[in-house]
């Protein structure tokens, strides 16, 4: 044994992602909206289109590892945020709902293919 670890970045940087999310949803009573491009982001929009930038750079590269169901799972977790995220700037119920549903339906499925 060496007592070299690899460490494989590309992980980190999806927990990374995925972590600051976290905590910006948990700052969200405590922090003011955040400007982005001169408009006033609440925390909690920004939380999740780091989820959706996470999940999706999972995605990719589990997928690309040849892990489809780890990969599948990164897939529809970006998908279903990036909904919510969407709905959140278009103000549309109906983006909420089809958010809502990916996210359900890929639980669901996942859920599914465990057993």
């Amino acid at each position: 044994m060496t007592g070299e670890r690899d460490i494989d970045p590309a992980p980190l940087a999806v927990g990374a992602l995925v972590g600051l999310a976290g905590i910006l949803f948990l700052l969200e009573p405590v922090v003011d909206p955040i400007p982005i491009f001169g408009t006033p982001t609440p925390p909690f929009v920004l939380s999740g289109a780091l989820l959706t930038v996470g999940f999706g750079l999972g995605a990719a590269v589990y997928l690309r590892r040849g892990r489809q169901l780890i990969g599948l799972a990164h897939a529809i977790g970006a998908g279903g945020f990036g909904l919510l995220v969407g709905a959140t700037a278009l103000g549309s119920g109906a983006v909420l709902v089809a958010g809502v549903a990916v996210l359900a339906g890929g639980c669901a499925f996942l859920v599914g293919q465990m057993r």
